[in-house]
Formats: C-alpha cells, structure tokens, sequence
C-alpha cells in the first residue's frame, strides 16, 4: 500500500470564490488566470495549456484538445466547478475565451505571468487590467492536505541524505552525489527532485551558494554542502545540509558552529504575525557581529509549495508579514573562496506560535552521519 493513500486531501473547494470574492472587492467582474502552477492550485489541473477565465457566475477553463478528457477527470478528482472548453487550434481558443468573456467590463491578469506582447494582443480583445497578486496570496496558507505533501517530500529526502551522506570522500565526484540523491528519493516514493540538486564542494565551489555539480572528487579536508528537495505530487522539499570531509579545522568547526547558532536564531524568529524581514535580521546580525558580514551572499529564506521559490521571501527589504500556514525555508550561510562554505537549511510550517520543523536530517555537527542501520 502506498504512503499517499493515506494523505489527507487538499481542499480546492471554495479557492475559485474566494479569488472571485477577493477580486470584486477591487473593482473587478472577471480574473484571467494565465499562470500554470496558480491554475493547478485552483482546479488540480497539472497540463502544460490552459487559460482560466473566473467571472462573477462561473468559471470556463479553455485548453486544447490534447488536455480537454484530462482537465475533465482532474477537475472531477479536485471538485473545482469549471466549463472545460477547447479549442483545436489557437484562434479557436481566442474565440472560446472571448465568448466567455464578452459581458465583462475589467477583467483582471497578473502582469507578472504574461509577457508585454502577450499582453498588447490580449487588451486589444478583452478589457484587461493589471490586479494584485491575488491567487499568489490565497496560495501562501497551506491546507493540511498541501502541507502532508510536502512534508512527505521532505521525509524523501531526509532518507536519500541518510543513505548517502555516509558515502562522501569514498571516491565520489559531486556529480555522483547528485546522481545517486535523486535516485534513492525517486526509489524512496518521491515523483522526482525538487529543483537541481547542488553538490558543492571544495575552497572553491563550496563557496557558490548555487553550484552546479561537477566531476570534481570530494576529498579529505574539503566543507561540501549539499541542497537537496524531493517532489510529491507537484509539491516541492528543501532542505541543505553541510559536512566535513575528515576530521574538521578549528577554523571549520567555527564558522560552521556559527551558521548553525545563527538558524537556530532564524528559526526562533518564525511565528504568525511576525515580519518576514525578521528573520532574516536575526541572522544576519549574528554575522554582522562576529565579523562575516561579507561572507554572507543571500537572503535568509523563501516560501515553499508548488513552487520552489514562492511568496514570503524572507529578505533585509521583505514587506512581507508571516501568515500561520506558510511554508518557509530558513537557510543561512557563509561563504568564501579559499575557505569553502557552509549552508544550514530547514523548512517549517509557520505557526501562530512559532513554526514546526519539516526536514529532519541531523545537523548539530558538520562531521559525516554514520550509515543508516536496516
């Protein structure tokens, strides 16, 4: 029996009218959803073409035919209430979303999903006006169903690093490391990688927050860090985890003790009602302050769900205020050419209270795990 059987399901009911709601309050009678991933947070729909068009009475989904018996089963399996039409060619399209659309007076699409001359062409059939970051909102709070997904996603994950981790400095290049992650997660149950995997090691690649794996041998004395999710039913893990190729330097257990005090810190700072930018100072100040200012090349942490990079982005400029549900990295790090780099990252669940830890892989020394026992 597979572990997904017994997920709880996530709940599509009611997301069309909450973002219909949300946008007759600004003003607007009809939502043109363009973006894929916002499609398939609405309706469950997981195809590569669709326009979503949301008015005050219904809502019509327009495809082509190659995903029109698709989106009817996946519409049936989510309960998203939507007319699926198609059309067979592109003008066909334009003229079934057209027809939906020809008693609308504003119509609101996301500029940020359609590009200018897509845009151009569109404004000269259907009265369309840039709207807020409407669906991108309503997606930040996740249902217990997105969340048990991507908490699985991360128990994924955490077993391929227990399996691998042990393996580093045997005669593997990181692109070893990489290819064997994303075998044993796929092995494991989960649909796939998250994102690309980084295997960095070494005093240079080490210190590239997003590395691309190579055939360097990882050796004695290297830092190597890895970053590593799992995907579960389009929903994304992340996670990083930093070792020590042999026994650590001084000046290595140093800065790595420090990256792990300073998301210690960060993960303290998570709770419901706090600025995202929060986060991000109680790290970056633990930095600031033993003298690493420089060593620190990014933000502190991101939202994830159906993307990997998603609102809140916990940054020194974040507007953004923590919302119980999200689901957020904390991930600082150090890095410099010469010495290499570490990076320690978990996600959690906010919470009004605080936040719940998702990933579970130890990380209280950078020395390598012993291999799991079966």
């Amino acid at each position: 029996m597979s572990v997904r059987e017994h997920l709880p399901p996530i709940g599509y009911a009611g997301r069309i009218g909450r973002v219909r709601h949300r946008a007759t309050d600004l003003g607007f009678d009809g939502v043109l959803v363009t973006d894929l991933i916002d499609i398939r947070w609405l309706t469950g729909f997981t195809g590569s073409s669709g326009t979503l068009l949301i008015t005050p009475d219904r809502a019509v989904f327009v495809t082509d035919g190659r995903y029109r018996d698709r989106a009817a089963d996946e519409f049936a399996a989510s309960g998203a209430e939507a007319d699926i039409v198609a059309g067979f060619t592109k003008l066909e399209q334009q003229q079934r979303l057209d027809d939906a659309a020809h008693n609308l007076s504003k119509i609101g699409a996301s500029a940020a999903s359609i590009d200018h001359e897509s845009w151009t062409r569109l404004a000269t059939r259907l009265p369309i006006a840039p709207i807020t970051t409407i669906v991108a909102d309503e997606r930040r709070a996740k249902d217990e169903g997105e969340v048990a997904r991507i908490e699985l996603a991360a128990e994924f994950a955490d077993a391929a690093l227990a399996e691998v981790a042990p393996l580093l400095g045997y005669g593997l290049t990181e692109a070893d490391v990489r290819t064997e992650l994303e075998y044993r997660m796929r092995r494991h149950g989960a649909d796939g990688p998250s994102y690309d995997t980084i295997v960095a090691s070494g005093p240079t690649n080490a210190a590239r927050p997003h590395h691309e794996p190579t055939d360097r041998l990882i050796v004695e004395g290297d830092t190597v860090v890895i970053d590593v999710g799992a995907l579960v039913d389009g929903y994304h893990s992340d996670m990083t985890r930093s070792y020590v190729i042999g026994e650590p330097t001084a000046q290595q257990r140093e800065i790595y003790d420090l990256v792990l005090t300073a998301q210690l810190a960060g993960l303290s700072a998570v709770t419901a009602g706090r600025r995202a930018a929060a986060v991000d100072t109680a790290c970056r100040t633990l930095f600031e302050g033993a003298g690493y200012r420089d060593w620190y090349l990014h933000s502190t942490g991101h939202g994830v769900g159906l993307q990997i990079h998603e609102d809140p982005y916990e940054s020194p400029v974040s507007e953004q205020t923590l919302v119980a549900g999200d689901v957020v990295t904390v991930e600082p790090g150090l890095y410099r050419v010469g010495f290499g780099g570490f990076r320690v990252e978990d996600l959690v669940e906010v919470e009004s209270d605080g936040c719940r830890v998702l990933t579970q892989s130890p990380k209280d020394t950078p020395c390598l795990p012993s291999p799991p026992t079966t």
